[in-house]
């Protein structure tokens, strides 16, 4: 396994120290010293090979966060409570007052936090978010402006360029993640990372004797659901059909493992019993065997069922075919009403069908537009442009907006609008 860090030349050691205790992991770095040099380090370790996850920190991944592929892990550090009280105690180890001070980087929620549970007065405390585009001379400003105001002996800052221009002038704490922060953020990553690189199958098994009109029925069926529009499928022998895809997308087809409407599907529409077999599995090859043996063991079940088999022993099922609401099915998804809402709102068939699918799932319930890219897979200025796309196409009804923090810009809440729009074309 290959994880990326992305580090200021300052903080290489402490992470290095962080990143001890994980084990069969080849670090890949790219180490700073001064921002602008971020996005072609970030760009040259992507060109340079396969990373199965990236570390990096809240300006680094400003700076870069365009250039991540979607289906990469990614792991941003973030000062916390702990690095921010453990800044403190080291000032009342120097003899420093807590107060008056000045802080940037950190959220206004962790400052009143910490500041709550040492009963600092807040009034005595001014703090300057992180925000990546606030060029440096402002943040140098706002602290020089406070130790004149108040006449504070020390200011901690998460910045290491505020930390290099205001070393000469006063003391600095320089808060930045501790290696307690990192550790806990990178074997997260790699526990993402190992995930992923578990390899998912199904396997769609129709009933002897169907043969190959049948297959080719059932293989139209899968790529017409959006719940299966990311997944790779093939056929396999005169009745059976192969799907690859991530482990995820077959948790939410079948509904966190709960039922299977498109076996039901096959029923009304192809006339035959189909079961399905899912595998989950270390390797491609293994992941193909456990979803054999599932679908061997659905096939003793009457009726259309699926079950699954992991490679550490867990089996779930049966799942039922009319366990979970029916699935979303497009009958003409080449030619029909679905491509010519793709072609109207300016996106792909495919698209469309994957917005229909997060829409289901959505049950009604609004989503800003970084959630609809999370739920996508795709980066957030991709989602903000998908929703323009949408609300100019009449895909998406606003629906008010959120307050994520006490400051900041609020966030815009949406509601798909994609299969009422399909419905109304038919």
């Amino acid at each position: 396994m290959r994880i990326g860090l992305v580090v200021h030349g300052v903080h290489r050691q402490r992470f290095a120290d962080a990143a001890r205790t994980v084990d069969g992991v080849e670090l890949a770095w790219a180490v700073y010293d001064r921002d602008e040099e971020i996005r072609e380090l970030v760009g040259g370790l992507l060109r340079d090979g396969r990373l199965d996850g990236l570390l990096l920190g809240l300006l680094p991944y400003a700076h870069s966060r365009d250039l991540l592929p979607p289906s990469l892990p990614v792991a941003v550090t973030r000062q916390v409570a702990l690095d921010l009280a453990l800044a403190w105690a080291k000032a009342r180890g120097n003899g420093w007052p807590a107060t008056p001070v000045a802080i940037d980087t950190f959220d206004q929620e962790i400052v009143d936090e910490v500041a709550r549970a040492l009963e600092l007065d807040p009034a005595l405390i001014a703090t300057l978010p992180f925000d990546a585009e606030q060029p440096i001379d402002e943040i140098v400003a706002f602290h020089r402006r406070r130790l004149a105001q108040t006449g504070a002996g020390y200011l901690i800052t998460g910045r290491t360029a505020v930390a290099a221009t205001l070393g000469a002038e006063t003391s600095v704490l320089h808060a930045a993640p501790t290696a307690e922060t990192i550790r806990a953020g990178l074997h997260e990553l790699v526990l993402r990372a190992r995930e992923r690189q578990r390899f998912a199958t199904a396997l769609f098994l129709l009933a002897a004797p169907a043969g190959d009109r049948a297959r080719v029925g059932l293989q139209h069926l899968l790529l017409h659901t959006p719940e299966f529009a990311d997944a790779w499928i093939d056929q396999r022998g005169h009745r059976a059909l192969l799907a690859f895809a991530p482990a995820a997308l077959f948790e939410a087809a079948t509904r966190q493992w709960v039922g299977l409407p498109v076996l039901a599907e096959a029923r009304a529409q192809l006339g035959v019993r189909v079961v399905a077999g899912f595998g989950i599995g270390a390797s491609a090859r293994l992941s193909v065997e456990l979803a054999e043996q599932a679908a061997a063991r659905a096939e003793r079940d009457p009726g259309p069922v699926a079950y699954l088999f992991t490679d550490d022993g867990v089996t779930i099922g049966p799942m039922g075919a009319s366990d979970a609401a029916p699935p979303l099915i497009w009958k003409h998804r080449e030619y029909g009403e679905l491509t010519k809402l793709a072609t109207r709102a300016g996106l792909s068939p495919e698209t469309l069908s994957r917005l229909a699918a997060v829409e289901r799932g959505l049950g009604g319930r609004l989503v800003s537009p970084s959630e609809l890219a999370k739920a996508l897979g795709i980066t957030d200025p991709s989602g903000r442009r998908l929703i323009r796309k949408l609300t100019e196409a009449g895909l998406v009804i606003e629906g008010g907006s959120t307050q994520t923090t006490r400051k900041g810009r609020p966030a815009r809440l949406y509601r798909l609008a994609v299969t009422s729009a399909l419905a109304a074309a038919e």
